[in-house]
């Protein structure tokens, strides 16, 4: 059982001809810092390099996001614009038709240099893409993941936080939001993470309780936790994370209890849900509107996180989230 926290997401702005040289030089650095080396690391700098290449070329602006993947070691390379969107789609997935003279080959040479390749456009909306680049001794994942970890505009610090644990049979997640912006915030997101990445298993309510003690010395914390198993999920949180389970018809809320980790720490119910084999639920601090909650089908995880990244999130705050597949029975 191991637990997983989320490095810092860097943002590309797209909106001068450079930016493909500066997402490529982005890209790299993180795969190397993800472990990934050599060819790999190329290989993410060129995908990098033909979605800000695209946007660039073709649409009225948009963002390239670069992390490190919370799958094992990898890059997750998350694009968004605004428009006008792709009138062809397929035609711009087939090897070697290159809409820019960027590095590479076109999105077909994308859809194949990535693990995991994802990608929607319509004239309204603009063109969302997601590509994840893995080790090869990382299997592709059985369950679907997307996140993001982004810091306020101008700050280096980010004060919300995202961690990930896999238990057998089950899977845990934290969400803390450090009240405020800059060090003394990201300090107390992170005492957060460490309380939650040495006992990750324990019952949600005595994880809150523990984070309560160490974060007495911080200035506090919002945090939210959640636990998904086969069909059934269990939330508890105290602030201002909040989320929701998505699928089929309506949304349902996870909303956390008032109250402040580590300064005032209230009763925190856990809540119960039942969970369809489809269904995704989604995490995320007060960086991120509620906007984006629609009924319907369950949006796809790395395309939501690229879109609430580029279209939902406030760049005076510091923002994170967390979108999680429902399991499946064994």
């Amino acid at each position: 059982m191991t637990a997983t926290a989320a490095g810092l997401t860097r943002r590309i702005r797209v909106d001068h001809p450079s930016a493909g040289y500066a997402a490529a030089r982005v890209a790299r650095e993180t795969a190397h810092e993800a472990g990934l080396a050599g060819v790999l690391a190329d290989r993410a700098a060129v995908v990098a390099a033909e979605l800000a290449g695209n946007i660039d070329k073709h649409t009225d602006g948009g963002s390239v996001f670069v992390q490190a993947s919370l799958t094992g070691r990898g890059v997750d390379v998350l694009a968004a614009d605004d428009g006008p969107g792709m009138a062809d789609l397929d035609h711009w997935l087939v090897d070697g038709n290159t809409t820019t003279a960027t590095l590479g080959t076109g999105l077909g040479a994308v859809k194949r240099m990535a693990a995991e390749f994802r990608i929607t456009s319509s004239p309204a909306a603009g063109t969302l893409a997601a590509a994840r680049l893995l080790d090869p001794a990382t299997p592709v994942p059985r369950r679907a993941i997307g996140h993001f970890r982004l810091p306020r505009d101008g700050e280096q610090f980010c004060g919300d936080a995202v961690a990930l644990a896999d238990v057998t049979g089950s899977r845990t997640a934290v969400v803390a939001d450090g009240l405020g912006h800059g060090p003394d915030a990201a300090e107390a997101a992170e005492a957060a993470l460490r309380v939650f990445t040495e006992n990750p298993d324990r019952p949600l309510p005595h994880q809150l309780t523990n984070m309560h003690r160490a974060l007495r010395t911080t200035r506090g914390a919002a945090v939210a936790l959640v636990r998904i198993a086969p069909r059934r999920l269990e939330f508890c949180g105290v602030g201002n994370v909040s989320g929701a389970s998505l699928g089929d018809g309506p949304s349902r809320l996870l909303l956390s209890t008032p109250g402040v980790v580590g300064f005032t720490l209230p009763s925190a119910p856990v809540r119960h849900l039942a969970l369809a084999d489809d269904d995704v639920v989604v995490l995320h601090t007060d960086g991120v509107g509620t906007g984006w909650r629609v009924p319907g089908r369950a949006p796809d995880l790395l395309l939501l996180a690229a879109d609430l990244a580029h279209r939902h999130r406030n760049a005076r705050d510091d923002a994170a989230m967390l979108a999680l597949s429902a399991e499946r029975p064994a």
